[in-house]
């Protein structure tokens, strides 16, 4: 905390592109920033389905937070991981029993998935929410590969069988990515040739990219189509075991693996702040994002709720940034005895990939509101990616990834490296803490709770 001869003290939980921002913003700012993550580096989301399906490896989107902060100098990186918040004491605790004072939090740790209590989901399902997921899940899905070469003549097997729950942009993003995959290894392995091989995706609301126009849903669709990906529009997952996966209108799949992108809910640590959560297990923040009853903790990024019945904002990285700039703002301005600006989302819009060649993008109506498809949607995509990719290496090394694959479209990672399964489990166990509090269950999707 404060001292005569110590500056304001602002702890910052969350490695991600919130708490960066935030801390970014106060670089020129008389103050003390210690950032606790569980992970000593930040990891580029957007890109994991890329290192799940092997072309991408683990470091080319994971960069050094230390490193990406080397030369701000009122700041000192934590690695740990917070198991609780006193807020009366103002202090945080990490999980080698010591604490942390702090004058101002600012909460950034994001989301989990949500699993919505479905039977087989939490044993047997595979989530992107981190590099220890991707790498497992790729390790996976390579080795159901070896094994169907290994065993091409034991049909029903579903190894080459994989579904995707949930049609949203990591959804399509991934089904697309796996299709590609599959397809460039079946013509490289003969022993393959004759197996069965399917990519399935399925969504409860009858549509893929949920909000997008129907004019880009319908594009999307063809172009999943033309790659040979399945779709279940208005089905949902109702059971998942080791070799299959049962939809709600009794289908059942014979598959080894399922990718879960069916839903998300803010991190468990919203739970630890004691104060009543809003839909998706979200923290209620004022205007000025912090609480209304505690004006030094701020909560931002995808853990963040509007008060009373507004509406949420998307879960997306745009998000988190302009939160964690802000929130920087509003103590800069509360230091120096000013008022404190109110927080207003820009919104830019949106954008996903589908496959080689073919992207979508839809530009928000402040930026002149173009819909842009195919490959220039793709180019786009790129592009965009690149220049928030962190770390200039990294961003050097995704691009002659990329370049190599346009030469040859093989995947760059294809090694198995076979992590521990228990290591990097999927989803997180169920908190009692937050049906207590009275949160919702995660992002509501009717057709994914119908299903549970």
């Amino acid at each position: 905390m404060t001292t005569p001869t110590q500056p304001h003290h602002i702890v910052v939980v969350g490695a991600g592109f919130g708490g960066l921002a935030a801390t970014r913003a106060l670089a020129r700012t008389d103050v003390r920033i210690t950032i606790v993550d569980q992970r000593n580096v930040q990891t580029f989301q957007p890109l994991l389905y890329q290192v799940a399906t092997a072309t991408l490896s683990a470091d080319d989107v994971a960069a050094d937070v230390r490193g990406l902060l080397r030369r701000q100098r009122n700041v000192r990186v934590r690695m740990g991981r917070v198991t609780g918040i006193d807020l009366e004491g103002k202090t945080v605790r990490l999980d080698d029993d010591t604490d942390l004072a702090f004058d101002s939090l600012l909460l950034a740790a994001g989301t989990v998935s949500n699993d919505f209590g479905i039977s087989g989901v939490h044993a047997h399902g595979f989530a992107l929410k981190s590099v220890e997921d991707a790498t497992v899940l790729r390790n996976h899905v390579l080795r159901q590969i070896e094994d169907a070469a290994t065993t091409p003549t034991q049909p029903g097997t579903g190894r080459l069988t994989f579904v995707v729950a949930g049609a949203g942009p990591t959804g399509v993003e991934m089904a697309g990515a796996l299709s590609e995959l599959v397809a460039q290894t079946r013509a490289e392995v003969p022993q393959l040739a004759d197996v069965p091989a399917r990519i399935v995706l399925v969504e409860p609301t009858g549509t893929v990219l949920p909000p997008y126009a129907p004019s880009t849903q319908a594009y999307t669709e063809r172009q999943l189509l033309a790659r040979g990906v399945e779709l279940r529009l208005d089905a949902s997952v109702r059971a998942v075991d080791a070799e299959s996966v049962t939809l709600d209108d009794g289908e059942v799949i014979a598959c080894r693996t399922l990718v879960w992108a069916g839903g998300v809910r803010a991190h468990p640590l919203a739970a630890a702040l004691g104060v009543p959560l809003t839909r998706g297990a979200r923290v209620p923040v004022t205007d000025r994002l912090h609480l209304a009853s505690h004006r030094d903790v701020f909560v931002i990024g995808d853990m963040a709720g509007p008060a009373g019945d507004a509406a949420p904002l998307p879960q997306v990285a745009q998000v988190a940034i302009q939160m964690g700039a802000h929130a920087a703002r509003v103590i800069r301005a509360r230091l120096r005895g000013r008022s404190e600006p109110a927080f207003r989302y820009a919104d830019r819009g949106q954008m996903a990939i589908i496959g080689r060649g073919a992207g979508v993008a839809e530009l928000a109506r402040s930026m002149g509101g173009a819909r842009i498809r195919g490959p220039l949607g793709w180019l786009a995509w790129l592009a965009l990616h690149l220049v928030y990719l962190p770390g200039a290496h990294n961003r050097a090394q995704v691009l002659v990834r990329w370049l190599a694959a346009l030469v040859s479209p093989r995947g760059n990672a294809r090694s198995i490296l076979e992590p521990r399964r228990d290591a990097a489990r999927a989803y997180q166990p169920s908190e009692p803490d937050l049906a207590a509090s009275g949160a919702a269950d995660g992002r509501e999707r009717d057709g994914w709770r119908r299903a549970a």
